[in-house]
């Protein structure tokens, strides 16, 4: 009898610590151009928390200063073409926006794309590692879409043409679970 409670009490404390460690998402992140996906610039690690989703990027080669970053519709980092035109990262779609809102509004609106998220910062040296927090997002809206990276800031507003962000240099497909 002792020695079930014993295992009880050891599976109960078990179950008890596997709780404290939350799941995370680990995104593989790659160039895009218009040759399509290249090398791997890096990863962005996706941990719920009690404020939201906290994105950890461990990324280099990038250009310094603000970079627009987004979660997109498709889970796709490839090219796409319209009108003889290739967009890098084009396949993967627009800002994810389940509600259908058409507006850029940054991450802590609730009138704008649910994609919407706070901007990265790249040092001198190329390099990105200050996580950022989407409080509208958890870990489950990832699943079957792609983080994408764009070249230039984010004034999270629709002017210029979706804040400003200019074209896509880093993607990551986040495989749908």
């Amino acid at each position: 009898m002792q020695r079930n409670g014993l295992i009880g009490l050891t599976a109960g404390v078990a179950l008890a610590l596997s709780g404290w460690a939350q799941a995370e998402t680990t995104v593989e992140m790659h160039a895009v151009s218009a040759d399509g996906v290249g090398d791997s610039v890096g990863t962005v690690v996706a941990k719920d928390t009690d404020y939201g989703l906290l994105l950890t990027p461990d990324l280099s080669g990038l250009k310094a200063g603000l970079h627009g970053f987004h979660l997109h519709t498709n889970a796709s980092c490839e090219t796409s073409e319209t009108d003889g035109e290739v967009t890098p990262g084009g396949a993967a779609g627009g800002h994810f926006d389940p509600d259908e809102t058409g507006t850029h509004q940054g991450p802590y609106s609730d009138e704008g794309h649910l994609g919407d998220l706070p901007a990265l910062t790249v040092g001198d040296d190329g390099k990105a590692a200050t996580p950022v927090l989407a409080p509208r997002l958890t870990e489950a809206d990832l699943a079957g879409h792609s983080l994408m990276i764009h070249q230039g800031g984010d004034n999270y507003s629709d002017e210029p043409k979706l804040g400003g962000g200019g074209s896509r240099v880093a993607c990551g497909v986040i495989d749908g679970n």
